[in-house]
């Protein structure tokens, strides 16, 4: 991103703006005051990754894929949520900030299970999201039953929102569709090649 570290106040300001009408606690002040080291890196990286997507057992392995492989090319720094402190207790003011400070946002789509459907929400409703938001959308047709580990209906795996969303990324040339851990790696490998 290449920009000048973010300070506490410039923080601080931006949890006031999206708390509405609440201020932050004494504790949660505390806490963004440690996160602004945590962060560190996203400035520092010439292409910051924000990773998001289902934290099951199986769905959080290919989040890590994703991140890994991301985070195999020079100057780059993917990250999950999680990878965060775990200090923030306002989750929606911790996505909403890194979201805000992040070059690119990735979704990995599996279902419409989870917590990453509110996730999507905001990527879409929020123009400054949407515009650096790509997501890997896990496609369900002519795969075995038994090979699939997430236990979803695989006929229907998706929401009607979420089929919207993905025809507008698909329109600006940011959805991509997997099977195979080998494709969601095919599909990291893109996105990169598409920033170069």
């Amino acid at each position: 991103m290449s920009e000048d570290p973010v300070t506490i106040n410039e923080l601080a300001e931006k949890a006031d703006e999206y708390l509405h009408e609440t201020t932050l606690t004494p504790e949660e002040y505390e806490a963004l005051k440690q996160s602004v080291a945590e962060l560190t890196p996203i400035f520092s990286a010439e292409n910051s990754y924000f990773v998001l997507g289902s934290y099951g057992r199986p769905e959080i392995h290919r989040l890590q894929l994703v991140k890994d492989r991301l985070n195999r090319q020079p100057d780059a720094y993917a990250f999950l949520m999680v990878d965060i402190r775990s200090e923030w207790t306002n989750t929606y003011l911790k996505f909403r900030l890194l979201a805000d400070y992040t070059d690119l946002i990735v979704g990995v789509a599996e279902h419409a299970q989870g917590g990453f459907l509110v996730e999507q929400g905001y990527f879409t409703a929020l123009e400054e999201y949407f515009a650096k938001t790509h997501v890997f959308k896990r496609e369900y047709d002519s795969l075995d039953v038994d090979s699939i580990d997430t236990g979803i209906d695989i006929d229907n795996p998706y929401s009607g929102m979420q089929t919207a969303i993905f025809e507008m990324l698909d329109d600006t040339g940011r959805l991509c569709q997997w099977k195979s851990e080998d494709d969601l790696v095919e599909c990291a490998k893109a996105l990169v090649s598409g920033q170069k």
